[in-house]
């Protein structure tokens, strides 16, 4: 097993910003600005990562929750995007078992004008060979389409001619982020959300960071780099001003909706205009998603009642049998993802290859990407910061090193004795599994807490497996600062279930937390 990387408290020490230069100054908390961070202190630069928002708090927690290869790239020939976006599915498991966890995924086949078994069934066997080695989910099979509706009858029995399971993985997109922005602390970055990047500094050698304020304390203070990487996606554009390269802002939008009764599988579904999308089981819910829009601004990036529409049309027309209709529809989210000009006429068909520029000198810019391959792309971009720096840079090992949380033995042998400890603690049995899932080897401090407070072991709201402990041990070692922290991305309760009593023992929680620190 490779060596452990120091687990949690992630903690804000925004005091340590101040009075010295860094090799680097990261800005932007997402999956890319997490990653870079960590790759850069784990390399041996001194680096300061700093979020306007909190960790993960734009595109990197509204994506569509997957690790995932795009099975639908190999119909635009990006076989090369493909293999790598593999090979990272099959090194996020390895270095976090307990957060990429394997999905399968059902892709029933009509008649129609697009429609060929053949083609499908060649194109997941390149698939299986893309992602070939050890790998993190089973090769796929093909139902003839009497076991298909046998196992599924929710789905349209009209002119349908096969189907197929192929597997790929799920991810909590935001926990991910957020452990990702830990690991680069414990390698001794200075990580501080709720600090917003005002205006870059500069002088005749080009930029030498940031004009910082720190929104708590509404102070303000100069952070001086030696590189500075604009990592802050769509938002960062503003940041660059003139020098702001040009790009397509997509947005993309998901529906939350009940669960699948006795569905643990996921859905590729192709809509009426060509363009394909998931039906994923989530906590206990199912996503929707996602749509594809091309917009000018990243405010623009709101759920409409047409994207609703559009996506139930598609449902429906799908699996039929779940009879669903926007009265079902219990939150709906949207994202955006910037990506490089294409001559594409269609965004499904856009690469999402990762380009890191220069727009001025000693900043850098990465445009494109996915969160799959965003620690890959993150070594490209740390390469890069060395080259701007004149300096040799040592090899990169985040594809190596296990995030926080990774157990010390093989996962499938600890999760059964740790739901079974979470259990014997007064954990109830669904939220074990997911506490076992979230937190991994964590839980021993949660164990800890809820033995030194049993009334932490409740259900932040019943319907839902969150607990009391994880919103206490969200304030005081995991960086939240506010209920959106806690309710959002510590743990996605509002995103599944918008609740207002829960925000209210939540904010309770956070007023009786700050009187004793």
């Amino acid at each position: 097993m490779p060596e452990m990387v120091a687990a949690f408290p992630f903690l804000r020490r925004p005091a340590a910003l101040s009075g010295r230069e860094f090799d680097l100054l990261v800005i932007g908390g997402g999956i890319y600005g997490a990653w870079i961070a960590n790759d850069a202190a784990q390399r041996g630069l001194s680096v300061a990562l700093v979020e306007k928002h909190d960790w993960g708090s734009g595109s990197s927690s509204a994506s569509s929750k997957l690790i995932h290869g795009g099975l639908r790239y190999l119909e635009n020939y990006q076989f090369d995007f493909v293999r790598q976006a593999l090979r990272e599915r099959r090194r996020l498991v390895r270095i976090a078992p307990h957060l990429v966890r394997p999905l399968n995924f059902i892709v029933p086949v009509w008649k129609g004008p697009r429609a060929s078994t053949f083609t499908l069934s060649a194109g997941l066997t390149l698939y299986d060979l893309l992602g070939a080695g050890s790998r993190p989910v089973a090769r796929h099979r093909q139902y003839r389409p009497p076991a298909l509706l046998a196992e599924f009858p929710f789905v349209d029995p009209r002119n349908l001619l096969a189907g197929f399971r192929y597997g790929d993985c799920q991810v909590d997109d935001a926990r991910m982020t957020l452990v990702v922005a830990a690991a680069a602390q414990s390698h001794g970055a200075v990580c501080v959300n709720h600090m917003a990047a005002e205006r870059l500094l500069e002088d005749e050698g080009g930029v030498r960071g940031a004009l910082l304020r720190d929104r708590e304390t509404r102070q303000s203070f100069e952070l001086r780099a030696q590189v500075t990487v604009n990592a802050a996606g769509p938002w960062g554009l503003a940041l660059a001003g003139e020098a702001a390269p040009p790009v397509r802002r997509v947005k993309g939008t998901h529906l939350v909706m009940p669960p699948i009764p006795g569905c643990e599988e996921a859905f590729l579904l192709t809509a009426r205009d060509g363009r394909v999308f998931f039906v994923i089981p989530w906590y206990g819910r199912t996503l929707v998603g996602t749509t594809e829009q091309e917009i000018t601004s990243p405010a623009q990036a709101q759920p409409t009642d047409e994207d609703t529409r559009y996506l139930l049309a598609g449902l429906n027309n799908g699996l039929p049998g779940l009879r669903w209709t926007a009265r079902d529809v219990i939150a709906r989210y949207a994202g955006v993802r910037m990506l490089l000009p294409a001559e594409y006429g269609s965004l499904s068909q856009m690469t999402r290859e990762a380009a890191v520029i220069q727009p001025r000198p000693r900043l850098l810019m990465h445009i494109g990407g996915s969160y799959t391959t965003a620690r890959r792309d993150s070594v490209e971009i740390v390469d890069a910061v060395y080259r701007a720096l004149d300096r040799r840079a040592p090899p990169s090992r985040t594809h190596e090193l296990p995030l926080p949380g990774t157990p010390p033995l093989p996962f499938e042998q600890w999760q059964p004795q740790a739901i079974a400890r979470l259990i014997a603690c007064g954990v109830d049995e669904e939220a074990a599994g997911w506490l076992s899932l979230r937190h991994g080897s964590g839980i021993e401090l949660l164990m800890q807490r809820m033995e030194e407070r049993p009334e932490w072991r409740a259900r932040i709201h019943p319907e839902l497996p969150f607990l009391m402990v994880e919103a206490a041990h969200a304030l005081e070692a995991e960086m939240a600062r506010d209920a959106d922290d806690v309710l959002r991305r510590r743990v996605p309760l509002e995103l599944l279930l918008p609740d207002d009593d829960s925000r209210e023992r939540i904010e309770n929680l956070i007023g009786r937390h700050r009187t004793t620190v």
